[in-house]
């Protein structure tokens, strides 16, 4: 990826987790003269060597395409897929373990949030998201707390309204997507909180955004507690779902 120096310089935090997953070559007058890439110990621990695999894969997709395409593509297929600036994803069928986290996540999430307004949603569930009124992104989050269901269902059914949170549950094929892309894509259309959930290290991070920024952020390990920066009363111990 190439960036303007100016830009790295004031998006620090969005390229640093760029360089995890691929080289960030920076430009300045129209020159490179830089280049941040990931740090790899030697021996490279399990989870780095996972990485790198992954950016050696090749695949159908993702692959750039119009919006009515992805329209199209979706509309009778039973496959499910994510369109994310002009990309679509194609959606593996989750493991285990995935499914075992989902399980313990949305216990807790719905006795927090019973008979409040606020509801959690499991996929697949479609999110429309846009920065803008002609940049549309369809996403499924693993799961999602949504506080204006009533007020953002349209004609046929479907929830338009941006939720409050979104959680992810790494995997393999989605590592990259959900760190970096999704991340950048929650923080600037309005979403208030966002959790990956960490299979590969038991652990759950926690980003609070306001503003198109990250305000707060917190990695928590597997003894320890979750705990919202948003919802006050949510927290969920990282042993129980890791």
């Amino acid at each position: 990826m190439l960036v303007h120096a100016s830009e790295l310089k004031h998006k620090l935090g969005k390229y640093l987790r760029v360089a995890m997953i691929e080289d960030v070559v920076v430009v300045r007058s129209g020159q490179k003269v830089a280049r941040l890439s990931a740090y790899i110990e030697y021996p490279a621990k399990p989870e780095q060597v996972l990485s790198l695999r992954e950016r050696a894969e090749t695949d159908y997709y993702p692959h750039k395409a119009t919006y009515e395409v992805f329209l199209d593509l979706t509309e009778n297929s039973v496959d499910r897929f994510e369109y994310i600036d002009g990309e679509i994803y194609l959606l593996a069928s989750p493991k285990v373990v995935h499914q075992q986290a989902l399980g313990e996540l949305y216990y807790t999430f719905s006795t927090c949030f019973r008979k409040t307004a606020c509801k959690p949603m499991l996929a697949p569930f479609d999110i429309t998201l846009k920065r803008h009124a002609v940049d549309i992104n369809i996403v499924q989050p693993d799961l999602v707390v949504i506080c204006d269901l009533e007020q953002k269902i349209n004609e046929r059914g479907y929830y338009m309204g941006v939720p409050k949170l979104v959680v992810e549950i790494l995997s393999e094929s989605t590592r990259r997507k959900d760190m970096v892309k999704k991340l950048d894509l929650y923080l600037s259309t309005g979403i208030r909180e966002y959790w990956i959930v960490n299979p590969f290290n038991a652990s759950i991070t926690i980003y609070e955004f306001a503003d198109k920024d990250i305000v707060n952020s917190r990695m928590f390990q597997q003894n320890e507690i979750a705990r919202s920066f948003v919802f006050k009363d949510l927290e969920v111990a990282v042993g129980d779902v890791l």
